[in-house]
């Protein structure tokens, strides 16, 4: 018997999803090395990875850049960068994804530059910019413009590619970190879905676009999505997002073809949810949440990047990023998976667990509209504070027991592990010279232009920038007459200004029924009163460009919580003004977070800055992904404790905390 005759097999196999990593580190050069070994390898797509000062707008030489450089993606300052990071990689045959959000406008005009010089058509290039600026204010903290600004950027980007470039989808609106600052499925489903709302709204405004090609709008719309191991509720919330979508640009935009209303989506399984204890644990996690998004025909990722299993250790090498980028082969070519109609049609179970999640987000859809809207519920801080207190229960579940993390909370004998037992060769090490070659090679591209030219499209591009013109033919302008990253962000920040999210704290909830709290929060009013001081300060500080601040607000919550007076200026903060709020703010204590690698030239600046304003008695600690040598450095520089992410217990790093107070002060 024919097996491909069997009973509810597919006349033909479905068609494999778009497979990437998200890669970038270093230098283009070197990115584009990498690019060319994973594309050899089977890779059918580019997942571009920028690093953090090209991210937020600044030149490799701009003093917030100091021990960002080519971190945790690739520096790209100017054409000459993007021409070194595709080099020999033929763009008008290539799906490349670019995850870049404030300046996504900047890199799509540096893309599709190169791509012309290649002689490809614009028509024919496809990818996707994530352009997703909401969520930065929320989670990831990239944002450089006021919200408003902001969208008429993507907007501007939107209606740009819909005349230009077809194939791409112009804006990536993106979950994924929406889960990672804490949102149960039905906050980001509600919470997304708001942004596209507001995406749409914005070109449909703008004048743009005409009604009728609204539609066309809809089906260049993709979305980027987090799943987590909870991999049945993850195909729930998949479905859900999907029928929300199409009722939606139904019934709010008038799209009445359902293969335009159709949910597009990529996603990149919770790269936060990676353990640094039992690492080796991390492979079964991701497996699990790729078939989240995998097994449901009928909700299938187009595209899916897996991290690697030590991304909780630090930056993966190459042959980890190969492991990942197999788990996705074996299973689409070596398993029956693509053979199926969808698995979960008819299931009472499924088609429950759907409603719910539908039901659930639709009432978050509508507070934020009711607000005015996603802009409204980011600046009155309803959002941020919503995803903190979220983020404050799921920690509070794990810290007692009540949710399992296998070899975090539970089951955590082990025997050593081969695979980290090279220390920190069992990750990538970006080489401290990068920074200098990067810093000289921005310095030389400067001097070798037409200064005249420069002058012009800056001028242009700030003049069109205070009208309703498309900013997309005057950033060109730029691209062309040599301007950089730092130049293109600096002239729209003198139009736009810049933004300071809300934090989200005062809305945040507290650590409930953690029994050991009331023990910690006696020690902090015993240490208080020992100190002739009214309460202990705790000043929380992000240096540098990171910012992934769910941590730090954490840590900022149960301290607050224990009975610290808390200081939390939010995020990207130089050496600087941390020293300044120290001092300013007479505090007992100050806790750094840095999760982007910049740590061993972050925070020895905050203890230079400290030793030189005289206070080097007070007494610092850091947190972060951070390998154990450079920890032995820190604490050797005179850092007091340093906290990595198998540091899981809140109330326990308060506590500690408390002990580093006294005994910098003296005390027993």
């Amino acid at each position: 018997m024919d097996e491909k005759a069997l009973p509810g097999r597919l006349p033909e196999r479905d068609r494999p999803w778009v497979m990437r990593t998200y890669a970038g580190h270093s230098s283009a050069a070197a990115t584009n090395a990498l690019f060319r070994r994973n594309l050899a390898k089977g890779q059918t797509g580019l997942s571009v990875a920028f690093d953090l000062p090209t991210q937020t707008g600044y030149d490799p030489d701009h003093e917030l850049a100091a021990g960002e450089v080519g971190r945790v993606g690739v520096p790209v300052a100017h054409l000459g960068d993007m021409r070194a990071l595709f080099d020999g990689i033929p763009l008008g045959d290539m799906n490349t994804s670019m995850t870049i959000n404030a300046p996504a406008m900047w890199l799509l005009a540096l893309y599709g530059t190169v791509g012309e010089e290649q002689g490809a058509q614009l028509s024919r290039c496809a990818g996707t910019t994530q352009n997703d600026i909401i969520k930065e204010y929320l989670s990831r903290g990239t944002h450089i413009f006021p919200p408003a600004a902001s969208l008429r950027l993507t907007a501007d980007v939107v209606a740009y590619a819909l005349r230009e470039m077809p194939r791409w989808n112009p804006v990536n609106i993106c979950s994924y970190h929406l889960q990672e600052a804490g949102a149960t499925p039905v906050q980001e489903v509600g919470f997304a879905l708001s942004t596209a709302v507001a995406v749409l709204d914005a070109v449909r405004d703008s004048g743009q676009v005409p009604a009728e090609r609204m539609g066309d709008v809809v089906q260049r719309i993709s979305f980027f999505v987090n799943a987590g191991v909870r991999f049945v509720e993850e195909i729930a919330k998949m479905r859900a997002f999907g029928a929300l979508w199409d009722e939606i640009t139904r019934e709010r935009y008038g799209v009445e073809d359902p293969k335009q209303r159709r949910f597009r989506y990529g996603v990149q399984v919770n790269s936060l949810g990676l353990t640094e204890a039992q690492p080796e644990n991390n492979i079964q996690r991701i497996v699990l949440e790729m078939l989240g998004v995998t097994l449901s025909r009928d909700a299938r990722a187009r595209a899916v990047q897996l991290p690697a299993w030590n991304e909780a250790l630090g930056l993966p090498r190459p042959w980890d990023q190969q492991w990942s980028l197999r788990m996705q082969q074996v299973l689409a070519y070596e398993s029956d998976l693509l053979e199926y109609p969808d698995l979960f049609s008819g299931s009472h179970v499924m088609t429950a667990l759907v409603d719910e999640i539908v039901t659930g987000a639709r009432v978050e859809l509508g507070k934020v509209l009711e607000m005015g809207g996603v802009v409204a519920a980011v600046e009155t801080g309803y959002l941020k504070s919503a995803l903190v207190a979220s983020l404050a229960e799921r920690r509070r579940r794990m810290e007692s027991g009540a949710d399992v993390v296998v070899g975090v909370n539970r089951f955590t004998e082990t025997e050593p592990s081969p695979l980290t037992a090279a220390g920190a060769e069992s990750v990538e090490q970006v080489d401290p010279a990068v920074e200098a070659a990067a810093t000289a090679s921005v310095r030389r591209w400067r001097a070798g232009r037409d200064d005249a030219a420069v002058d012009a499209a800056l001028a242009r591009l700030r003049a069109d920038a205070a009208t309703t013109t498309n900013l997309m033919p005057a950033t060109l302008e730029c691209v062309r007459a040599g301007v950089t990253t730092g130049e293109w962000a600096g002239a729209l920040r003198q139009v736009f200004g810049e933004y300071r999210a809300p934090t989200g704290l005062a809305g945040a909830a507290g650590a409930g029924g953690d029994a050991t709290l009331a023990a910690v929060r006696k020690r902090v009013a015993v240490t208080a009163r020992e100190l002739g001081s009214g309460r202990l300060r705790l000043l929380v500080g992000k240096p540098g460009l990171d910012g992934h601040s769910n941590g730090a607000e954490q840590i900022a919550v149960r301290a607050r919580d224990a009975g610290f007076e808390v200081v939390y200026q939010g995020i990207r903060l130089t050496a600087g003004q941390i020293v300044a709020a120290a001092v300013e703010e007479d505090v007992d204590l100050v806790g750094l977070s840095v999760l982007s690698g910049s740590h061993l030239a972050a925070v020895p600046a905050v203890l230079a800055g400290l030793r030189a304003a005289g206070r080097a008695d007070l007494p610092v600690v850091v947190g972060g992904i951070i390998p154990a040598g450079d920890a032995e450095q820190l604490r050797a520089a005179g850092v007091a404790r340093v906290f990595t992410p198998k540091d899981f217990a809140l109330t326990g790093i308060i506590d500690e905390l408390v002990t580093v107070v006294r005994e910098a002060n003296g005390l027993r």
